[in-house]
């Protein structure tokens, strides 16, 4: 079965060196789409009401083959809280 890395990006990178392995394409998008709220349940941004984590998935040939990116967004609807 082929295996894929998952690297992170959420203002450092962290690159995946153990890899995942996954039978298909399908696979590989289910585990980077899954892997990216279980991410962010982590690391909320505490600085502030905007945070991108991107996930950059490799093969073994090292070739990006899939990219996903989470955003978080937040603004106050209230003047005196922005």
């Amino acid at each position: 079965m082929p295996r894929y890395f998952f690297d992170i990006h959420d203002g450092r990178f962290q690159l995946d060196d153990h890899g995942v392995e996954c039978t298909d394409f399908d696979a590989v998008r289910r585990e980077a789409k899954r892997a990216l709220p279980e991410i962010a349940k982590e690391i909320l941004p505490e600085d502030g009401d905007h945070h991108t984590i991107t996930c950059r998935v490799r093969d073994e040939r090292n070739e990006t083959v899939y990219t996903a990116t989470l955003l978080f967004s937040g603004f106050s609807a209230r003047p005196e809280e922005r």
